[in-house]
């Protein structure tokens, strides 16, 4: 294993994959009147993008809430 040095560089290096594993990436479900209407991908407190449940990466976020929601509307 090799080390190189880089005295101009060495803190902006180190200093990244820190940043990285402490912003870890988290969903959260955007509920309007009962319903799930959007899902944010948060990097710590920033918001990267909007996920549409609909769409097939939203469904799979959901997947566990989508059928208690299907069984819920079955037993009205």
């Amino acid at each position: 294993m090799s080390e190189v040095t880089n005295t101009g560089n060495a803190d902006e290096q180190k200093g990244t994959p820190a940043e990285a594993s402490q912003e870890e990436i988290s969903y959260h479900a955007v509920e309007k009147d009962g319903k799930i209407t959007a899902i944010w991908e948060m990097r710590g407190r920033k918001h990267v993008r909007t996920i549409d449940p609909r769409s097939h990466e939203g469904r799979h976020l959901l997947g566990h809430s989508e059928n208690q929601e299907n069984a819920q509307s079955a037993q009205a």
